[in-house]
């Protein structure tokens, strides 16, 4: 079966990130500490609320002051949140010679609307993409089926017919269950000759 549409997860894939600096940041800009950031953001499921679409960044932000205790600025709080980022400079040759070929691109991510709007205001690898699906607009995160079956209507081909790379091997198992050719995320070369293994006509670089 030709693949006719990659989807490509994009934290740890198209662009690395960290919890940690995340906290770290947070931490920074509320004055509290980087554990009690952590609690609130990650252990309380603050940020999986974000991510699935449930609150806004307003409520967010509301949820962070009244657990602090204090005013803090909007703006600030975001761009801690958000620049947590870094481009996997590997993956854009990869990208840019699958959209050369015609290959439809498809974004299938775990991820807020913060973090999407930072990284398309900072880098420019989404740009390349021909749709995405966001865990925030699905209203449900992976491995929900709901936001595989968002990515393949935006696929615009059968199951058969796409390749789908992820670092997160749960992720990519339910995948397979929907029958996509999928396989964990590793490093670009990897991905290459999966994709070559599947008759996709790229370069081994």
């Amino acid at each position: 079966m030709a693949i006719k549409t990659c989807l490509f997860d994009m934290g740890n894939v198209l662009v690395y990130f960290s919890h940690q600096k995340m906290c770290r940041n947070v931490a920074s800009v509320c004055g509290v500490s980087e554990a009690d950031v952590t609690a609130l953001l990650l252990e309380s499921g603050l940020q999986w609320q974000l991510e699935r679409g449930e609150i806004s960044e307003q409520e967010f932000h509301a949820g962070f002051e009244k657990s602090c205790g204090r005013s803090i600025n909007f703006d600030a709080l975001k761009h801690a949140a958000a620049d947590i980022f870094r481009l996997n400079e590997s993956i854009v040759s990869l990208i840019d010679e699958l959209k050369r070929g015609g290959m439809r691109l498809v974004l299938l991510s775990n991820t807020s609307v913060t973090h999407l709007r930072f990284i398309q205001s900072n880098f420019d690898i989404l740009e390349r993409f021909d749709a995405l699906t966001t865990s925030f607009e699905v209203g449900a995160l992976k491995p929900d089926k709901a936001i595989y079956e968002d990515a393949l209507d935006k696929a615009q081909c059968s199951p058969e017919h796409c390749f789908y790379t992820d670092d997160i091997e749960a992720y990519v198992q339910q995948a397979r269950c929907f029958g996509i050719h999928a396989e964990v995320y590793s490093r670009t070369t990897t991905t290459r000759a999966a994709l070559k293994a599947l008759g996709v006509n790229i370069s081994d670089l």
